[in-house]
């Protein structure tokens, strides 16, 4: 639902509160009066649109975001001290933040302190690491996970060019970079934006799709990826998102039907993919042949090992060691691997799994090693699963597929 005004009025008032905050910063280093000035208006768009996503408790404070630029105009003035202790500053307060980390690492490197900069790049290094990619049966711009906050205020900056305003591209890219960060509403704004301009991108139509459910919008989102897939009727990824869309609204069928459409209009070598949606429709047979493909591929993703154990496990086949050796409990989702081989226990898989994904693989994976042996405890599982994951998750699909089979 959208926001009430009130809630709105709120929001700009602590908005403005944090534009003035940057101010106070700027006027305290007179020498960067005119660095920040133009950054300053960069920004004031750019955190128009970011800070409405703070939760409460951060208004009147300077997020992350906040803070990076902050650092970044210290150190586009050569303040390189200043802006060295900044980037810490946001590292501290949010260390995962990676762009905080990768900046914070270039200017230790001018400082010549390259130990200390090498640190720095291999934690974000990690960090990058450990994000699960999007899965790549759905669209390109969801298959990348942000955060993206320079890209933002690159093109934020490239807006401000009068020409730039005149192209659709440039809201389409700040558009992706906001979706693929998560912030949809923003996204939808500049899809708005671009179809303004250009009303016959259905690709962003498409886009505009993605974005209404990401906010919970299926009605909207339905209608998009209908518009979308009238002009664009062989583009595979666009029945990916709104499969997700009928499965929500209660169409299974609907969603199976634009799941296997999307099947045959990908390419054979596309096999991660295709594993994917038929990892999503529950059809493990299927799967077992693409998911081959996929290891010969990528031999050490564990998630491609994972979902391989799952479909033997589901079929009722042998199955054999590799991926248990070096399967750790304190590794994602190497525990579920672990899980699997009977190293871990239901509670601590559930214990390590320490965000709104991870509970939704570990629930999944708990219903698949319990269901040879008690059905019943493994639909709790699944139903778990249905209540609580993004129903974007490849688990919440396959969970409702399981929930629809007829109970023996």
């Amino acid at each position: 639902m959208p926001p009430s005004q009130h809630g709105e009025t709120a929001r700009s008032s602590s908005l403005k509160r944090t534009v003035r905050q940057l101010a106070d910063v700027a006027s305290s280093a007179p020498a960067l009066a005119s660095s920040f000035d133009h950054m300053h208006r960069i920004w004031r768009r750019a955190i128009d649109r970011l800070g409405v996503f703070h939760g409460p408790q951060t208004f009147g404070k300077l997020g992350p975001e906040a803070l990076y630029l902050r650092a970044r105009v210290q150190a586009l003035a050569g303040n390189l001290k200043a802006a060295e202790r900044q980037f810490a500053e946001v590292a501290s307060l949010a260390p995962t933040f990676t762009p905080a980390l990768e900046g914070h690492g270039e200017v230790l490197d001018m400082l010549g302190e390259s130990e200390r900069a090498r640190s720095r790049y291999d934690s974000a290094r990690k960090l990058r690491s450990q994000v699960r990619s999007g899965a790549p049966d759905r669209c390109a711009v969801l298959r990348n996970r942000g955060p993206f906050t320079s890209d933002i205020i690159a093109y934020t900056a490239m807006l401000r060019m009068g020409r730039a305003k005149r192209r659709a591209l440039t809201y389409i890219t700040r558009g992706n970079a906001y979706l693929a960060s998560g912030y949809p509403k923003l996204a939808l704004l500049d899809y708005g934006f671009a179809l303004r301009l250009r009303p016959d991108l259905h690709e962003v139509t498409a886009l505009k799709g993605e974005a209404q459910a990401m906010l919970g919008r299926y009605p909207s989102a339905l209608r998009a990826f209908d518009v979308a897939l009238a002009a664009r009727p062989m583009d595979a990824e666009i029945y990916s998102g709104r499969a997700v869309v009928h499965m929500v609204l209660g169409r299974l069928d609907a969603a199976d039907a634009d799941w296997r459409r999307q099947l045959a209009l990908l390419p054979p070598d596309r096999s991660s993919a295709r594993a994917c949606v038929l990892l999503r429709l529950a059809d493990y047979e299927a799967a077992l042949t693409e998911l081959k493909g996929a290891l010969e591929k990528e031999p050490a993703d564990p998630y491609w090992q994972l979902y391989r154990l799952t479909s033997l496990h589901r079929l009722g086949r042998p199955v054999d060691r590799p991926g248990f050796d070096d399967a750790t409990a304190n590794d994602w989702p190497r525990a579920l691997l672990a899980l699997h081989a009977g190293r871990l226990s239901a509670q601590d898989a559930l214990k390590r799994a320490d965000n709104e994904g991870r509970r939704a693989e570990a629930l999944f994976q708990l219903g698949i090693v319990t269901c040879r042996h008690d059905r019943a405890e493994a639909c709790r599982y699944w139903q778990q699963v249905v209540d609580k994951a993004p129903p974007t998750l490849i688990e919440h699909a396959a969970a409702r597929h399981e929930l629809a089979r007829p109970r023996s």
